[in-house]
């Protein structure tokens, strides 16, 4: 592995599956998607059947809060059997140092492009506040952590779904680089299941013309920033903050010397410009799962003053605003909470300071965070509580960061729920 100290990013050997392996079965979205929606993840399993797949080396989280701890343990030891099987069959094939660019088209967005690479976990600190080259974006929920690093424990191999944001308006890293590559044969070109549209990989080998452009292009643009900061977690930053917690454990035994070049030290993950026109921000909603409306409001009036909200079949101007749905007190078909003091500058962290006060009060409520409106109201029926909040600007998101630390928890998701990043490279995390 090529180790670039200065940027924090390393070229890796990739893994990847061999030449006639069905890639549109291979590719299976990240796990923390359709978490309520077990049907999308049965649909998965009947597409892959019994191909290799990286469904077979990953634990999506829909079954999590579904099955016994005996359950979750098997399916544990199912994920480090295939991929054992994978590495002494064959299927993964190891790939030269090198990057890969990806380029995924959905119905929404004609192109978005990335850039693979690994970057390195001493690094990396999700702690609000603190000035490493590589920082979260938003709270960490420390409790998802120890699934996660039993399955890092468990593997020889990590497979993320991992997406970095870098601030790059000229397009001087990802942009230039498809430029300068673009007489170069592709890795991959493939559909991606369930209407997820389709995705294509360069593999840029270290010490090319283009790697060593991308290099330097990264370097300037740390260079640039008087902050410190070159990558912003997009996606994934729980699984990021895992390979952190395990890195940890890993480190713990092994002397400096050791430490330098460690495979588990460097997480792959994939590159975007958050300047790229085919990435959108979305909000991240709520559903609060047999809880009415008004007990909601209660516990938001608890926290500022019940006076300073009103409900409106709009959001009023120069005020703090979100959609609430089930609301049924209201003779609007749309209702928005208006609130003119709210505990925190962004509306959704008004929001998770109040569902975090419904929890505290009451640890049996259950909430999920989803991505799309249409779930939501799908989700909501007539004995839960949806609600949407608006979206943040990224033209303004690194600054954000660097001057007030992470955003609240779950505060936006790249895209739809089917943009998302879908499994495909791996790399070995043990030597």
């Amino acid at each position: 592995m090529k180790v670039f100290k200065n940027i924090a990013t390393a070229a890796p050997e990739i893994l990847f599956p061999k030449k006639g392996t069905d890639l549109s079965k291979w590719a299976v979205i990240a796990c923390d998607q359709y978490t309520s929606e077990p049907d999308y993840w049965q649909k998965v399993e009947e597409t892959v059947g019994d191909a290799p797949s990286t469904l077979r080396m990953v634990l999506p989280e829909v079954y999590l809060p579904r099955e016994t701890e005996e359950q979750q343990n098997n399916r544990l030891k199912d994920i480090k059997s295939s991929i054992d099987s994978y590495l002494s069959s064959g299927i993964l094939e190891t790939l030269p140092e090198g990057f890969v660019l990806i380029d995924r088209k959905t119905s929404l967005h004609p192109s978005r492009k990335g850039l693979l690479v690994a970057v390195d976990l001493d690094q990396y600190d999700f702690t609000p506040g603190n000035k490493k080259m590589i920082r979260a974006t938003e709270g960490t929920v420390l409790e998802r952590i120890p699934p996660r690093v039993k399955i890092r424990a468990n593997a020889s191999i990590e497979i993320p779904h991992i997406m970095l944001l870098i601030d790059d308006p000229e397009g001087t890293v990802i942009e230039n680089a498809f430029e300068s590559s673009s007489d170069m044969d592709y890795l991959y070109d493939t559909t991606l299941m369930q209407g997820s549209g389709s995705i294509t990989g360069k593999f840029i080998p270290s010490g090319s013309d283009v790697f060593n452009g991308i290099v330097d292009a990264l370097d300037s643009l740390y260079k640039k920033n008087e902050d410190g900061l070159l990558y912003l977690v997009g996606d994934g930053n729980h699984s990021l903050a895992s390979a952190k917690a395990h890195w940890e454990n890993v480190k713990k035994n092994l002397s400096e010397q050791e430490q330098e070049g460690h495979p588990a030290r460097y997480a792959l993950a994939e590159v975007v410009n958050i300047h790229d026109k085919g990435l959108d921000f979305e909000p991240i909603h709520r559903v609060i799962f047999d809880v009415e409306p008004e007990h909601f409001l209660s516990v938001l009036g608890d926290i500022c003053q019940k006076d300073s909200i009103t409900i409106s079949d709009s959001p009023l101007d120069g005020q703090q605003s979100f959609e609430l749905i089930g609301l049924k007190s209201f003779p609007f078909e749309r209702a928005y909470v208006n609130v003119t003091n709210p505990p925190h500058m962004l509306a959704i962290g008004t929001v998770q300071m109040t569902l975090d006060k419904m929890v505290k009060d009451n640890p049996g409520i259950e909430i999920d965070y989803i991505h799309g409106e249409d779930s939501v109201r799908t989700l909501v029926g007539t004995e839960n509580t949806g609600i949407l909040v608006p979206g943040i600007s990224k033209d303004t998101f690194f600054a954000t960061v660097s001057k007030e630390g992470v955003f609240p928890r779950k505060t936006f998701s790249m895209g739809e729920a089917f943009e998302k990043r879908f499994y495909f490279e791996a790399k070995k995390i043990e030597e």
